[in-house]
């Protein structure tokens, strides 16, 4: 019966920065152009099951400032995160990794890119809030409109 159950648990065991790269492809020559930045975001979540109760997410943030029409500055970031999981299902389980595990690491990223942006001698950058449900549902409705293609798709005649 749903007595032997256990309760759900979640957990936010650990928050690390697993990876970062700044480049300034146009060197010490974009300091002295006026400042115009035109910001691009790219957003990845990726998880992995660690063991039974223990999934590390990893969110990868791609900034790319354009300024004048050339890259003044790209940082990638991939800020990570070890979240103890238990007693959920398939589904709300898909949504925590997919949503709100990413929801919880975003201000941490968020601030490290400013810290960069700051270090490399750039005016500081605050990335605007992101709706990581939205962006679950958006993928899931993607998903399924993937494999319902592939469902209608005829297979292919035989030939002898």
């Amino acid at each position: 019966m749903a007595e032997n159950q256990a309760a759900p648990q979640f957990a936010l065991q650990r928050v690390f920065l697993k990876d970062v790269s700044l480049e300034t492809p146009e060197g010490s020559s974009v300091f002295t152009k006026g400042w115009k930045p035109d910001v691009k975001l790219d957003l990845n979540s990726k998880t992995s099951r660690l063991d039974d109760n223990h999934y590390e997410v990893v969110l990868t943030l791609t900034v790319t400032i354009k300024n004048d029409g050339a890259t003044a500055l790209l940082i990638e970031l991939q800020q990570a995160g070890i979240f103890l999981i238990s007693g959920l299902e398939d589904q709300q389980l898909g949504h925590t990794l997919g949503a709100f595990c990413p929801s919880i690491l975003f201000p941490y990223a968020r601030e490290a890119v400013d810290s960069f942006m700051t270090r490399a001698s750039f005016p500081p950058l605050m990335l605007a809030p992101v709706n990581f449900d939205a962006l679950y549902a958006q993928q899931l409705q993607q998903k399924a409109e993937q494999q319902k293609a592939a469902e209608d798709k005829p297979a292919p005649e035989e030939t002898h």
